[in-house]
């Protein structure tokens, strides 16, 4: 399965953007994400991964880029669902240490409300 559904969703206070991805994160699919990341523009982000079962160096430069412009806009962003595999991908590129992360995408909604 090579194909990468997302849906989008907003979280409890309508400021929040959940993008859930259903599939690998490659660079073959990767510009579905980006064009939806334009798309929303300058809002708190939630990329929730628990249905992706890959990302390869180019998905995870997507999440970088878009990450490092929502610093640059001061908002929030949060990477969810993280199963172990991607979390290696994080370890091994010390991207955990920098990459707000939580359970779910709930979760991380209510962290950026509080």
């Amino acid at each position: 399965m090579d194909e990468l559904h997302i849906t989008r969703d907003h979280g409890a206070t309508g400021k929040t953007t959940i993008l859930r991805l259903k599939g690998p994160l490659r660079l073959n699919n990767l510009f579905t994400l980006q064009d939806i990341l334009r798309e929303v523009g300058d809002c708190d982000i939630v990329i929730d991964v628990t249905d992706c079962p890959y990302i390869d160096s180019a998905g995870l430069g997507t999440i970088l880029s878009h990450w490092t412009h929502t610093q640059h806009h001061q908002k929030k962003f949060a990477l969810t669902g993280v199963s172990q595999r991607i979390g290696v991908l994080l370890e091994l590129t010390h991207v955990d240490k920098v990459l707000p992360m939580f359970k779910t995408a709930e979760d991380a909604d209510k962290a950026f409300t509080a």
